[in-house]
């Protein structure tokens, strides 16, 4: 008895959304996104627009704790998660176990935008924004800031997410 590579219970490709499987080809960063409350989402739909001023688009889920949060402070903070944040991206999808709650693991230090991890080394950086306007898009929600602050450490290896899974560059 051999067991299959795939999935038995995957839905074919052939049935299967063609817009969700661009989508699916399409590589992106892993961010962390935090608000006072403090609240947070692993999001991996968000793009920095450069310009004066910088502005920060990303898809989210209206119904999430982090939208309800982010609309309350009119704030927020942006992680760029690197190959050592696999756990952490994890834990904030809601895909891995989090006792305490999401911020109970771990260091963070305290911004006016929400809180970032802390005490790390090798880590790419974080920017502050400042909510400017969120409409319907798709299934999600478009959320438009302006990039108020940027700290950024040394430059890593992104996270990436390509086709349901983390992936590195190397």
């Amino acid at each position: 008895m051999t067991i299959s590579p795939s999935d038995p219970f995957a839905t074919p490709d052939h049935l299967r959304s063609p817009v969700r499987r661009l989508r699916g080809r399409l590589p992106s960063a892993v961010t962390l996104w935090t608000a006072p409350g403090p609240a947070g989402l692993t999001v991996s739909s968000t793009m920095v627009v450069d310009g004066e001023p910088g502005r920060l688009l990303g898809v989210l889920d209206e119904e999430s704790e982090l939208w309800e949060a982010i609309e309350d402070a009119g704030r927020f903070a942006v992680t760029v998660l690197t190959s050592q944040d696999r756990q952490l991206g994890d834990r904030f999808a809601g895909l891995m176990p989090a006792p305490g709650g999401l911020f109970a693991g771990g260091d963070w230090e305290e911004t006016g935008y929400g809180p970032v991890p802390a005490g790390r080394t090798g880590w790419a950086g974080w920017a502050g924004c400042r909510l400017d306007q969120a409409r319907p898009m798709g299934w999600g929600l478009l959320v438009e800031a302006t990039i108020e602050t940027v700290d950024l450490g040394e430059a890593q290896p992104p996270l990436v997410h390509y086709r349901g899974r983390y992936r590195e560059l190397s």
